[in-house]
């Protein structure tokens, strides 16, 4: 099915009839637990009444008690898993022409990834990448099914996430491309909104970044933190949480306070209610994975494939960064 234009723009019709899992009402989800996949769960609650049931971060997976991987889809991070539903924004593909042809590649079947549907790869187009967040890709296929009308205030929360200003700064020319492809110059999209909204400026922009950076600075008592639910350290290994009388885990106090604050000013910000009975911060079991990671070229990237990966991202032009299965299993 083809999904992009003649024209080289998105195709959502047929992107939503592809995946029509996307739009689907009372979906649950797992989420990447930083500001991106948090504003992506947000959205999905919001305007398609979906529950949040866990988070994964690349390194560490927790999942509410009696669901598996496979009754849920991942939002923001790619899964390389033909019976799970995932959508995410990361650089995934080597080389284009050979490697839709591995047999392995039917494991992103049910996979949502514009460098894929592009065919943007890292041997060639890697400084043509997806700039912005999936929460930008997912607005617009939203707004296929819900209008999306985004508040003044919401701008600059959507402009921060996953660096969004910086890349707009730093590379306009793709950043542009993108805009493109996903028609935001359309008045009727809600990337409109946020990216070609004249009466906001770039000294608003800066005003609001600053007042956002004090809130998420508020919210997690220092510099960092204040805008991300954090289960894993720098090791790969879990962190913050605590077994509870059912012998599951649930996060710590301080971390579902850092995350239902953050998740009450985007609220504010968006005018997505936020709805604390549809987010599960207790009664999780806890998978982890082993990551790694390979200067991509070639070899070492089919060698990569057929360890048959979780999960995988090219986070710099000479590094893919990988989770693998090691004693828990994703199901």
């Amino acid at each position: 099915m083809q999904i992009v234009n003649s024209d080289g723009k998105l195709n959502y019709k047929m992107l939503v009839q592809q995946y029509p899992w996307i739009v689907e009402r009372e979906r649950k989800c797992i989420l990447s637990p930083d500001s991106d996949g948090l504003l992506c769960g947000l959205l999905m609650q919001y305007f398609l009444d979906w529950d949040i049931v866990g988070f994964y971060d690349g390194k560490v997976l927790i999942l509410k008690e009696g669901l598996r991987a496979s009754d849920c889809v991942f939002l923001d991070m790619e899964i390389f898993r033909s019976f799970t539903k995932s959508m995410g924004q990361h650089m995934l593909m080597w080389n284009a022409k050979k490697d839709v042809e591995k047999p392995e590649w039917a494991n992103f079947t049910n996979c949502i990834s514009p460098n894929n549907i592009r065919k943007f790869d890292g041997k060639t187009k890697f400084s043509k990448k997806y700039p912005l967040g999936t929460i930008h890709m997912l607005l617009g296929i939203v707004n296929t099914v819900k209008h999306v009308d985004i508040k003044k205030d919401a701008i600059c929360p959507l402009l921060y996430t996953d660096g969004t200003f910086k890349s707009m700064f730093n590379y306009p020319e793709n950043v542009l491309d993108w805009l493109f492809f996903l028609s935001a110059e359309d008045k009727n999209s809600p990337l409109y909104q946020v990216f070609f909204d004249n009466s906001y400026s770039t000294n608003t922009l800066m005003l609001s970044l600053k007042e956002f950076f004090a809130k998420i600075q508020e919210i997690s008592g220092s510099n960092r933190g204040g805008d991300k639910i954090q289960i894993s350290n720098k090791d790969g290994q879990s962190v913050n949480m605590v077994k509870n009388p059912k012998n599951l885990f649930d996060l710590n106090e301080k971390q579902i306070e850092i995350g239902t604050k953050f998740l009450t000013m985007l609220s504010t910000l968006t005018g997505w209610t936020y709805s604390s009975d549809k987010w599960s911060f207790c009664n999780f079991n806890v998978y982890n994975f082993s990551k790694g990671q390979i200067v991509p070229n070639g070899r070492n990237f089919d060698a990569l494939i057929s360890q048959q990966p979780i999960s995988w991202a090219m986070t710099a032009g000479n590094r893919i960064e990988y989770t693998i299965e090691y004693t828990d299993k994703l199901d």
